[in-house]
């Protein structure tokens, strides 16, 4: 945290609002999301996990059942729960952004995209053997390229883009802390977008 403001002022001029934190998958949302959340003294939520208990299945399973579109319709209908609540950070699925009424929650909130740029993010890819069922195995590359470039101006829409080169995730989140000053600013109100490196 920097000197431009203490935490517990932070947390003031936020109100409890939701931070958001958006990005690609391997992005590091939901690495970054508890160190960020600790910091700020607010609660901790991974929206896919909330996904997996509310479907009693994993991510990979409700793919394979009910195809994108019910994944979707599942994440559409968890995020609006979560935004129920406050004081919150909340780690969101890499596609959150695609749909219009998702925006309606996460712009109740703070967004926050982490960008790792594209060759970090598909080194990261590489070595996690977690499930993605959004790339296509026989050429996962050019499917990642494809949902990047979907998805790149849908997360231009976030408050504040934090670059992420090289560091770990209590970095990014320290990076987040430091910049979340300004863009809260005019009593509360939030600035366009800031983005930092």
């Amino acid at each position: 945290m920097n000197d431009q403001l203490s935490s517990s002022s932070l947390k003031d001029l936020l109100g409890g609002r939701n931070l958001y934190l958006i990005g690609m998958m391997g992005s590091g949302k939901s690495l970054t999301g508890p160190l960020l959340a600790k910091e700020m003294g607010y609660g901790f939520v991974d929206s896919d996990q909330v996904i997996e208990k509310v479907a009693k299945s994993s991510i990979s399973e409700i793919f394979a059942k009910e195809g994108e579109i019910g994944f979707r319709d599942i994440e559409s209908k968890v995020l609006k729960e979560i935004g129920q609540l406050y004081s919150l950070v909340v780690a969101t699925g890499g596609g959150v952004v695609m749909r219009p009424e998702n925006w309606g929650v996460l712009h109740q909130g703070v967004v926050i995209w982490i960008d790792p740029g594209r060759n970090e993010l598909l080194a990261r890819l590489k070595l996690d053997n977690s499930p993605r069922p959004m790339l296509n195995e026989n050429d996962p590359i050019s499917a990642f390229d494809q949902i990047y470039q979907d998805r790149q101006l849908l997360y231009k829409e976030a408050d504040l883009k934090i670059l992420v080169v090289d560091e770990s995730p209590k970095n990014v989140a320290l990076k987040i802390l430091n910049n979340l000053p300004s863009i809260l600013i005019d009593s509360g109100n939030l600035s366009s977008q800031q983005t930092t490196e």
